[in-house]
Parts: C-alpha cells; sequence; structure tokens
C-alpha cells in the first residue's frame, strides 16, 4: 500500500555484481557487455523479508539502468537518482573461501531528508551500508517503536582508487552515534582484522540490544543480555557465500521483533542464511516456509 509505514524498510545501495564474463568468441571483437546479477545487502534483505510476507520497502540510489518493478517485485523503492549504479565484484579464494571485493563504481550517498515522512513510523529498519552511503544521522529518524538493526560492514570499509575494498582498524569508525539508535548490530568475521575484533566486539556489544558476530559456514557468536552465546551452523551445500550475512540480519530482526528472544532469532538467521548459499544469488534466498522446515528437521 504505497503511502503507508512499512513493515521493513531496508536503506542501502543496490549493486549490479559483476559476473566473469567468458571469453568473446571470434568475431565478436571488443566491448562485450560486462554480465551482472542483482545484489547487495538491501537486495537480499528486502527479498527475504517480502518472501516472509511482510509490507517491505528500500530506500536506495542507482542510475536508470536498475529495472526494480522487475528485480524487486510487490517491493516499494524510493530512489535518489545517481550517475552510476553501485558495482562489484566479489572473488571467493584459499582454503577458507575469502572474499575479495572490487567497487568500480558508486551511486550517491543516502541522508535523513530522502526518507519519505510516512516510512519514519516502519517496524523494523535494516541499514545496511556497501560503501559508506548511508548516514549515520539515519538512524535517528525513525519513531521510538521502530526495531533498528545496522550492518557495520559498510562503515568498516574503504575503497581505494583502485577500486579495491580494505578493511579499516576499527577504531577508525566513530560508531557511538549510530549505535545509540540502533538495537541490533551485525558483522561478520570479514568486517574486521583479527586482531581488532575482541576489542571491537566489546566495545560495541556495549552499546546495543544485541550484536550477532557471523563467522561464515563457522556459525555465529550472539552477544545479548550481558551473554555471548554460539549459534552453530545449520548442514547446507554451499554453492554460494554471497548474502548469507544479509539474510542472516533480516531473519534475524523479522523474529526478533516477533519474540524479543535473541536466541530464537538468531537460528533463524542462521537457518536462512544456510538455505541462500545453497543456490545462486538472490535467487536463492528462502521463503519462510522454507527456513521453518530447515528449523523442524534440525531440531
Amino acid at each position: 500500500m504505497p503511502g503507508a509505514a512499512p513493515d521493513f524498510l531496508v536503506i542501502g545501495h543496490l549493486v549490479q555484481d559483476l559476473l566473469v564474463s567468458p571469453r568473446p568468441r571470434t568475431g565478436e571483437g571488443p566491448g562485450v557487455r560486462a554480465r551482472w546479477r542483482l545484489g547487495g545487502a538491501a537486495a537480499y534483505a528486502s527479498l527475504l523479508a517480502r518472501h516472509f510476507g511482510l509490507r517491505t520497502a528500500v530506500l536506495t540510489s542507482c542510475a536508470d539502468d536498475l529495472p526494480l518493478a522487475s528485480l524487486l517485485p510487490d517491493i516499494e523503492t524510493r530512489v535518489i537518482p545517481a550517475a552510476a549504479t553501485t558495482q562489484m565484484r566479489n572473488v571467493y579464494s584459499g582454503a577458507d573461501s575469502r572474499r575479495r571485493q572490487r567497487v568500480p563504481q558508486r551511486a550517491a550517498g543516502l541522508t535523513p531528508t530522502d526518507l519519505p515522512d510516512e516510512w519514519r513510523a516502519a517496524r523494523i529498519v535494516l541499514l545496511s551500508p556497501i560503501a559508506g552511503e548511508v548516514d549515520p544521522a539515519l538512524a535517528a529518524a525513525f519513531s521510538p517503536e521502530t526495531l533498528i538493526g545496522a550492518g557495520a560492514q559498510g562503515w568498516l570499509r574503504k575503497i581505494g582508487a583502485d577500486g579495491v575494498v580494505r578493511p579499516i582498524p576499527y577504531d577508525r569508525w566513530d560508531a557511538t552515534p549510530l549505535l545509540r539508535h540502533v538495537h541490533a548490530l551485525f558483522l561478520s568475521d570479514e568486517d574486521l582484522r583479527a586482531e581488532d575484533a575482541p576489542a571491537a566486539l566489546a566495545e560495541w556489544g556495549a552499546l546495543v540490544n544485541v550484536l550477532a558476530f557471523t563467522r561464515g559456514v563457522g556459525g555465529a557468536d550472539v552477544f545479548s543480555g550481558g551473554t555471548w552465546r554460539s549459534i552453530e551452523p545449520f548442514a547446507a551445500q554451499p554453492t554460494d557465500l554471497t548474502g548469507a550475512g544479509d539474510v542472516f540480519a533480516a531473519a534475524f530482526l523479522i523474529r526478533y521483533a516477533d519474540t524479543d528472544d535473541a536466541w530464537e532469532a538468531a537460528r533463524w538467521g542462521a537457518a536462512a542464511a544456510s538455505l541462500v548459499i545453497e543456490g545462486p544469488g538472490v535467487d536463492a534466498v528462502p521463503t519462510r516456509a522454507a527456513v521453518e522446515a530447515r528449523l523442524g528437521n534440525a531440531s
């Protein structure tokens, strides 16, 4: 229903995830267009929320080369025009499947003035920057009843002149202005240098109700109510690791809003993450029924 407050609002860039293109056939010549598929935390999280039956909206920025009506059907969007759509290339390598990223172009930043007034009463909000595009002041723009989650990755990286994404020392991010308005913070072992993790998790965990530190196929560590608890991963047949943390965050927030139980919410997040890695890109974002089935099979 246009004009109504959404159940679930995601703020961040939609992304053209660049794919490895085959070599041109003889006679094709140069200039073969790069292939891409929809990506970015905003895409994975919003599709998860829609698949769960929630009225979903996205605040984003992109150029007019994204056919949003077909890419995000039944999801309301507010788009801040940009000269270029954010693009990203993910490369997984090594025995630990570590991800290396490159961002050749970015869309415009997102600020509180871009937020429709009626969306300020959204039930659940996920701030999900991929390249620092979300103004932290957006966290203060919502109703006191809104459950606000934030994905830290977009504030914990820098993009060099060569387009390569690199982590920054955690103490270079002044997280306090954001986290004083955030209920749940999500980050992964790819977002922090190993030597920074203990101090960062202790500092940020003291500022939010819940902190979830995901470790890919290693599961997640969740801090809530002064206690850390490890959440074991669900058995899966991984084919594409992209988007696991994003659907974890979305499924967590949806269940947490219903139950106020961080441990149950984390199991829902882990189940959703185990499903999305079993298929290609956003096509593998699971439904609520699929998540419930995986939870039931594991019990």
